[in-house]
């Protein structure tokens, strides 16, 4: 059998939030033996050192807004990529089922018969504010938290119910939500959240780069547009962004 008759197959692995230290160990030697690897904007690049000398490297991340590839077609790339043999990682920033599009991919790999397997990476959701200082749980601030997406699909109803946040309690993470983030909060406020909860943003978390604006529900908006902070970045409301002044940076 020649090594490219064999079946091939892809692996969903995470990247990790930012340092390319992050990433498990199992990613890394994924990368380390994977033919093709078909790779996020938001990996740290750090990490396509370690491909194969011979590994095809194929960028598809989102630049300045805009795309490199649509999702049906890096769907078809994988596809066809594994239908000629190769072991094919797609390399996702965080966590690939964590608003990763690493669900539909997987579902599509499926429907076309080929094995897909995933790796789970650390997600951006927790380990950012982790990193800058904020758990987001407490025993004594928070107890829950909800994740959300702060950029929908463009052709999906929206299904998120804002005064069912605003009243939850805890803890609200919300990604990819730098450019909608003055709608987004107004919402949040105008379902009840209280205008005084502390808010925060990390912008860049888990790198060299990493900056964090605070401030309250009612001003957090305002505060990032005069600092001009741009994607990517994690905003958290809740208490427990008063924690980050007592224990500080923890990279």
């Amino acid at each position: 059998m020649t090594p490219r008759s064999r079946k091939g197959e892809v692996y969903l692995v995470g990247a990790g939030p930012g340092d390319p230290g992050l990433i498990t160990v199992k990613g890394k030697e994924l990368l380390e033996k994977a033919d093709v690897i078909i790779h996020d904007s938001l990996i740290a690049v750090e990490l396509l050192s370690n491909a194969k000398s011979d590994a095809e490297v194929i960028d598809v991340g989102k630049r300045g807004g805009k795309h490199l590839a649509e999702q049906d077609y890096i769907n078809a790339l994988l596809a066809s990529k594994a239908k000629e043999g190769k072991k094919v990682v797609r390399l996702k920033g965080g966590d690939p089922f964590l608003f990763g599009r690493g669900g539909e991919e997987a579902e599509f790999l499926r429907k076309e018969g080929i094995r897909v397997h995933v790796v789970p990476g650390v997600t951006s959701a927790i380990a950012v504010p982790a990193l800058a200082g904020i758990p987001v749980t407490h025993r004594h601030f928070a107890s829950t938290a909800t994740f959300i997406t702060g950029h929908e699909s463009a052709d999906k109803e929206e299904d998120v119910d804002w005064e069912a946040l605003a009243s939850v309690g805890g803890t609200m993470v919300i990604l990819m939500g730098i450019s909608g983030m003055e709608r987004n909060m107004r919402r949040l406020l105008d379902a009840g959240l209280d205008p005084l909860t502390p808010a925060a943003v990390v912008e860049r978390g888990a790198t060299a780069d990493q900056r964090i604006v605070f401030g309250m529900a009612s001003e957090i908006a305002e505060k990032c547009r005069k600092e001009k902070v741009k994607a990517p970045a994690v905003l958290v409301v809740g208490k427990v962004v008063l924690l980050s002044e007592e224990l500080g940076d923890l990279r």
